[in-house]
């Protein structure tokens, strides 16, 4: 993509502030794929490991504290949560990978849901993996990742938390995120940072999701 100029950069980013300055409202958690709603609307999910901040990314985004369900226990999300934003956008909050603590069968559940979601839902138009930027891409992580690769679901890791780590750890982590996405084939370029506790760049993540809406 070209370079923009200051103007048209200024242009963007006001766009995504101006989108989720709208209503947003949850709709419905989905434990099965007949409870999806139509899929008439452009669709982006959230994925990540339990505890990434999922949750707290998204009240953050839209500036609502409970908007979300947030919690310290691991698994807690357990279902696909819907949200509608001013019905031009379905925000899906997926469950989240790698916990331990979560009987087995029921694990096992939530990953054939949440793979059968990414290989059926033409309305799907990118998925913002979330990393921990203070641990940056684990095993788990290349899993999903691999998963994504074969679904042909395009995503873009977006990594969480930025605030508690040093700018140069910070450097370290995003150079060697970029390094792995070239191993990936639906790997977005683009690798974005986010800080929900600080409200740190998240103009940047609602831009890239007006783009996706136009």
């Amino acid at each position: 993509m070209a370079e923009l100029s200051e103007e048209e950069e200024k242009i963007r980013l006001q766009k995504g502030k101006d989108l989720f300055n709208q209503k947003c409202d949850f709709v419905l958690s989905v434990a099965n794929l007949k409870q999806l709603p139509s899929d008439d609307l452009v669709e982006i999910a959230f994925a990540g490991r339990s505890n990434v901040g999922k949750s707290s990314l998204i009240n953050a985004l839209f500036g609502q504290r409970k908007l979300a369900k947030t919690s310290s226990t691991p698994g807690r999300t357990q279902q696909l949560n819907y949200f509608n934003l001013a019905n031009k956008l379905y925000v899906v909050d997926l469950p989240g990978y790698g916990f331990a603590k979560a009987p087995k069968d029921i694990v096992k559940n939530w990953q054939n849901l949440i793979n059968m979601y990414l290989v059926g839902r033409a309305s799907l138009r990118r998925v913002f993996l979330l990393i921990d930027s203070r641990h940056g891409i684990k095993k788990i992580d290349e899993e999903i990742m691999d998963m994504l690769d074969k679904a042909a679901v395009t995503y873009q890791i977006v990594l969480t938390k930025i605030d508690k780590i040093s700018a140069k750890e910070l450097e370290k982590v995003i150079a060697n995120t970029n390094a792995q996405i070239t191993k990936h084939t639906a790997a977005h370029v683009n690798v974005l940072k986010t800080s929900s506790e600080k409200n740190l760049f998240l103009d940047e993540l609602k831009a890239e999701v007006a783009e996706l809406v136009d």
